[in-house]
C-alpha cells in the first residue's frame, strides 16, 4: 500500500498542475476568439487580429458618453403595457441592454454574463437600479419578452426582484431612436433559411444615470462585478465614466454564408476545457507512475538493507 506521504506528494503535484492549466486557459482566453471577465477597471475584449467581414462595416458601438437617452420613447413591457422610459428613471440608475430575443447565440451570452455578474453585486434590482432590456427586432412581441424575463429572473435566483427587470419590445421608429442615441450599430442579415430574420451586431451593456444620460459602456459578453458596482455607484451620483477600448466582439461574428455564429463560440470553449482535462490527466498519470517507481525502488533498497546484521554480516548468504 502506498504511504500517506507518497499520496500527499502526488496530490500536491496535481494541484500545481491544476494551477498551471488554469494559467494556460487564461492565456487562451486572450486569443481573438474568446471573451473574458475583465479585471477591475479593465472592461475590454482581447485584441482581434483578423479583419471583420464586410457585412460588419456598419456594425459597432459608438460610445456616446453623457448623451441623453430619449426618455419620452414608449415601449411595450413584458406584461403587455405601454411604458415610457422615463418611468424607470429619476431616482436610480439603470443597466441598458440592446438585444433581440431570438438571437441564436450572442444576445443570450450577453444576458447570461450580465446575470452572472449581478449575482455578485450587492445592489438590488428594483431597489437600487433597474435592468432595461430592449429588443431591436420590431417583429418580436410580448410573449417572447415575458419568456426571457422568466428565464433570467430564474437564473438570477431572486424572484422578489422581478419589479426591477424590464424586457421591452417596440416599433421600428422607437428602436431607431434608442439605438441612435446609444450608438448601437447593427444590420439585418439572412438566417439559416436565407430570410432576413437575424441581425449582425456587437455586444455591450450601458449604465445610464438617473437623469437618463449614458455614463458607462461595458464591452463583451462577460462583465466584472466590481466594475458594475463601481459604474452603478458613480452613475447614481450622475457622474460620467471614461471611454473603454472600443475593441468589439467580432470574435463572436455571425457568418451568414456558413451560419457559424454559435459554432465558433462553442468550439473555442470546448477546446479550452478539453485541453485542461488532457493536461491534468496526463500530468497526474505521469506523477503517479513516477511515485510508484520510486516506491518500488525504495522497497527494493529496504529489502537489501534488511538482509544485513548489525555487524555487516549477511544472513542466509
Amino acid at each position: 500500500m502506498r504511504s500517506m506521504s507518497t499520496i500527499r506528494r502526488s496530490w500536491q503535484r496535481a494541484a500545481i498542475a491544476a494551477a498551471s492549466a488554469v494559467g494556460l486557459c487564461l492565456v487562451a482566453a486572450n486569443s481573438p476568439l474568446m471573451a473574458q471577465v475583465s479585471g477591475y477597471g479593465e472592461k475590454t475584449m482581447g485584441p482581434v487580429s483578423d479583419k471583420p467581414p464586410a457585412i460588419l462595416d456598419k456594425v459597432g458601438i459608438a460610445q456616446h458618453l453623457n448623451w441623453q437617452v430619449p426618455l419620452t420613447l414608449t415601449f411595450t413591457d413584458d406584461a403587455g403595457k405601454q411604458v415610457q422610459l422615463s418611468s424607470y428613471f429619476g431616482k436610480s440608475p439603470a443597466i441598458l441592454a440592446l438585444v433581440y430575443y431570438q438571437c441564436p447565440m450572442l444576445c443570450s451570452e450577453e444576458l447570461n454574463g450580465l446575470t452572472s455578474a449581478l449575482q455578485m453585486v450587492k445592489y438590488v434590482p428594483g431597489k437600487d437600479f433597474n435592468i432595461i432590456v430592449v429588443s431591436i427586432d420590431p417583429t418580436e412581441g410580448t410573449d417572447l419578452a415575458a419568456a426571457k424575463k422568466r428565464s433570467y429572473l430564474k437564473r438570477y435566483g431572486h424572484p422578489e426582484t422581478a419589479a426591477g427587470w424590464h424586457f421591452m419590445t417596440g416599433t421600428q421608429a422607437n428602436i431607431d431612436a434608442i439605438t441612435k442615441a446609444v450608438g448601437f450599430g447593427y444590420v439585418k442579415i439572412p438566417g439559416p433559411d436565407g430570410k432576413l430574420t437575424q441581425f449582425a451586431h456587437a455586444s455591450s451593456i450601458q449604465i445610464v444615470t438617473p437623469e437618463g444620460k449614458l455614463a458607462q459602456y461595458y464591452m463583451g459578453v462577460e462583465y466584472s462585478p466590481k466594475d458594475l458596482m463601481l459604474g452603478l455607484n458613480e452613475a447614481s451620483a450622475n457622474r460620467i465614466g471614461s471611454p473603454v477600448d472600443n475593441i468589439l466582439t467580432y470574435c463572436y461574428h455571425y457568418d451568414p454564408q456558413t451560419n457559424k455564429h454559435s459554432l465558433i463560440v462553442a468550439r473555442v470553449v470546448q477546446l479550452g476545457g478539453g485541453l485542461t482535462v488532457m493536461l491534468l490527466g496526463g500530468f497526474m498519470l505521469t506523477m503517479f507512475r513516477r511515485d510508484l517507481r520510486l516506491e518500488h525502488n525504495e522497497g527494493d533498497n529496504g529489502a537489501a538493507g534488511n538482509g544485513k546484521t548489525g555487524t555487516g554480516t549477511k544472513v542466509n548468504g
